[in-house]
């Protein structure tokens, strides 16, 4: 995949050096806080909750993870998961006496981490490797129109359905904001390098929403606006450490089957994004992570964070493009944002909570701009119309389910369209022996897709007494090729006449191997009948 040409200098632009990645750091961190607040109330937990989670994540894969420069944190997409499992134990009579739901929710979060570490144990990584192109432009399509969305919510005041848009006048001046935000972003890097444009453009925002309050012009909604709109009692963002505790939940049958299933789903979804966006950062980049180890550190950060209060996540998109956009490469950006959200909690609070909703919601307009794959839309009649299918599909399911759906019907459609299109491509040519048997000198695969189409080439009742299959030019793939082998050999046989199969690979001699009770011809290594040189079409 190819990046716009602003992304694809990002490696020239900005060495990666302290300075960018503190700076940009700093900038993800001041990000992360409504997204956490945010993804709490989608998971029906405090926020608190939500922000130990971004802090935890962003720390231990920054260290433990296989991607320098990516982001992790409290996502969206693994909310969603527990959000249901919250859901039911709200419900009276289903939690133990003494028992929270929090605490299922951190056994499922702990029970979430161990998947995801076996599953980077055991070198499963690579699979990541199976994701079609066309699918991986369309995950990236998708999540840009996710994050697009997530930031309507900004414009109204309220939650849920006492939720209604801001008036006119207020509505306007946020928009000015967001517009000058954007303009920053992409002007400031015109001027100078020294800071992230980003970072500047929340500042100047910050600064500017402060004036405009002091002289009684407009007053705009910022970050604890936000957070009390959706929990009024909410006073502060402000919390302090985490601490180690082992979930109140009965070790029983009952309970693991209820929190088995959102567990492993949740693990899935989680590594399919963070090796999703793994393979993004490493082609805007030009550098390559490690996908197992990153398993790895995605699981060991979600073990911490059932034992220490945290709801889990996975690795964020947006926020990696933010730390990618501001010269952040190495591990030090994710380690500085995450002690920068540690210390928002701890000490500066205060600070963060008036920053405008208006400069963050311009901040992701910038990361959805430069996370959209703009150059797929310049594909439309230059590739396959199944490609853009599958774009389009990955796209529209990624927006209206959720990822991990999203990217399995879109290697499954690439797979069954690949079978499709090789399955009807089988052909052979035909030549004639010295002894007069015929010789099918077969080309292009023998599996599922073209089994039918490899048994219509023959035509026993026509055909001499000796028939050979020369498979220098094909291989035999799975089951569906032996069965279809099997089934002419049987109607050779049922006219009395003999197959030989000449040229088999070794791989295709090792399937007949395991399936000679099945299959009954004879295999020669060398033609030595001196096939004619009258090859007939």
């Amino acid at each position: 995949m190819r990046k716009s040409n602003q992304l694809f200098q990002l490696k020239i632009e900005r060495p990666r050096n302290v300075k960018n990645d503190i700076l940009s750091g700093l900038t993800v961190a001041l990000a992360l806080v409504p997204e956490a607040v945010a993804f709490s109330f989608v998971a029906k937990v405090d926020p608190v909750i939500g922000l130990y989670a971004a802090f935890m994540m962003g720390l231990i894969t920054a260290i433990f993870g296989g991607r320098p420069g990516m982001i992790s944190g409290a996502t969206g997409a693994v909310a969603v998961i527990f959000a249901p499992l919250m859901i039911e134990l709200a419900q009276p009579g289903v939690l133990p006496e003494g028992v929270t739901k929090e605490g299922y929710l951190f056994a499922a979060v702990i029970m979430m981490g161990v998947f995801q570490v076996l599953f980077g144990v055991f070198k499963l990584g690579k699979f990541i490797r199976l994701v079609p192109h066309p699918v991986m432009l369309g995950f990236v399509n998708g999540l840009a129109i996710i994050i697009f969305k997530s930031q309507f919510e900004m414009f109204y005041v309220g939650h849920g359905e006492h939720a209604h848009l801001l008036p006119g006048g207020d509505l306007a001046i946020m928009g000015g904001m967001i517009a000058a935000t954007m303009a920053i972003s992409v002007l400031l890097p015109k001027l100078t390098k020294a800071v992230p444009a980003t970072l500047m453009a929340i500042v100047t925002v910050t600064v500017i929403s402060l004036l405009l309050k002091k002289i009684g012009i407009h007053e705009s909604r910022n970050v604890l606006d936000f957070v009390q709109g959706m929990d009024p009692t909410k006073e502060t963002i402000a919390a302090g450490l985490p601490s180690f505790g082992i979930p109140n939940v009965p070790f029983t049958l009952a309970n693991i089957k209820m929190i088995l299933p959102y567990s492993a789903l949740a693990a899935a979804v989680g590594l399919i994004e963070s090796l999703m966006t793994l393979t993004l950062v490493d082609e805007i980049t030009e550098t390559r992570g490690r996908g197992n180890k990153e398993c790895v550190g995605q699981g060991f950060a979600n073990l911490v964070n059932g034992f220490f209060g945290g709801m889990g996540g996975c690795a964020m998109i947006g926020q990696s493009m933010i730390n990618i956009r501001g010269g952040g490469r190495g591990r030090l950006s994710g380690i500085a944002a995450a002690l920068f959200l540690l210390a928002i909690l701890l000490i500066a609070a205060p600070l963060v909570e008036i920053i405008p909703l208006a400069a963050l919601v311009g901040v992701m307009f910038m990361v959805v701009i430069g996370t959209f794959e703009w150059s797929s839309l310049r594909l439309f009649g230059s590739i396959p119309k199944m490609d853009i299918f599958i774009i389009i599909l990955v796209s529209v399911v990624t927006v209206l389910h959720d990822l991990a759906v999203a990217v399995l019907v879109g290697i499954i459609v690439s797979a069954l369209a690949f079978a499709w299109e090789h399955g009807k491509k089988i052909h052979a040519k035909i030549s004639t022996a010295e002894n007069g048997a015929k010789v099918y000198h077969l080309e292009s695969a023998l599996f599922f897709g073209s089994a039918q189409s490899f048994k219509d080439l023959f035509d026993p009742s026509s055909d001499p007494h000796d028939v050979v299959i020369d498979f220098e030019k094909a291989r035999v793939y799975d089951h569906s090729g032996i069965e279809a082998i099997n089934n002419i050999t049987e109607r050779y046989a049922e006219q009395g006449k003999d197959l030989h199969l000449l040229n088999l690979s070794r791989e295709c001699q090792e399937l007949l191997n395991k399936a000679d009770n099945i299959v009954e011809v004879s295999v020669i290594e060398d033609l030595d009948w001196h096939i004619a040189d009258d090859r007939l079409a």
